[in-house]
């Protein structure tokens, strides 16, 4: 989940690509079948060795692209001169949906349920919300020293970096988006009980006993709301 935690630096990395010679040298060194060199870059596309340079390290930092260090003469040893900086394109995944969507979580939980079932026997929908509230509160607990925030803001932090837009509306929180809305719309008991069960496992993770999740679907919203303990809809 560390990937989908830092939306901002996704956002950052695709910004980057905007800037045209910039998405020139990334889509040259993908195509490549092995690391490239400034030269080689700034030869195939008409540029300056030090504007290829520039935009290639550029590519590095946001970790689009990585680095390696490659002596390209064959040769080791004193004389054989230093190692030539080289690019290829990193393994990172950049993913920027707008509202956030989180349907790579929700493909793991059903693959693990579906698994899970098949070697043990165990009902499918059980399996899915066991592992969907472990998740939940792994990652709740994941706040660490975070707990300590005043009042329910270390909940509507976490909610809200996990693409959920909490709002407040009276004692409850509502939220605005449903990162699973595709798969909501058409298997909609199925996703809708399995975000139950994650939301009640991230109360437990946060340590936060005040409020209680439950469902009240409504157009325009995630199906799930967390009301004041005690006054939950069922």
């Amino acid at each position: 989940m560390h990937a989908a935690d830092v939306p901002d630096a996704d956002v950052s990395a695709v910004a980057a690509l905007d800037e045209p010679t910039r998405r020139r040298l990334y889509d040259h060194v993908v195509r490549q079948p092995g690391p490239v060199s400034r030269d080689e870059a700034a030869e195939a596309l008409g540029l300056a060795r030090q504007t290829a340079a520039f935009h290639l390290d550029r590519l590095a930092a946001q970790s689009l692209l990585d680095v390696v260090y490659e002596r390209r003469s064959g040769r080791s040893g004193p004389g054989a001169g230093r190692p030539a900086k080289l690019y290829r394109r990193s393994p990172r995944q950049v993913a920027v949906s707008l509202p956030d969507r989180r349907y790579e979580l929700a493909g793991r939980l059903l693959a693990q349920a579906v698994e899970e079932s098949a070697a043990t026997g165990a009902p499918v929908r059980d399996v899915l919300h066991r592992k969907a509230e472990e998740l939940g509160s792994q990652l709740g607990s994941q706040r660490g020293g975070q707990r300590s925030a005043p009042g329910d803001a270390g909940l509507v932090d976490l909610l809200e970096r996990h693409g959920f837009e909490p709002r407040r509306e009276d004692e409850a929180i509502v939220l605005a988006n449903c990162p699973f809305h595709a798969l909501a719309r058409e298997h909609t008991q199925t996703v809708c009980g399995m975000n139950l069960h994650l939301l009640r496992g991230v109360l437990r993770g946060v340590g936060e006993t005040g409020f209680q999740a439950c469902l009240a679907p409504q157009d325009g919203r995630c199906c799930v709301v967390l009301r004041p303990a005690g006054r939950a809809a069922h």
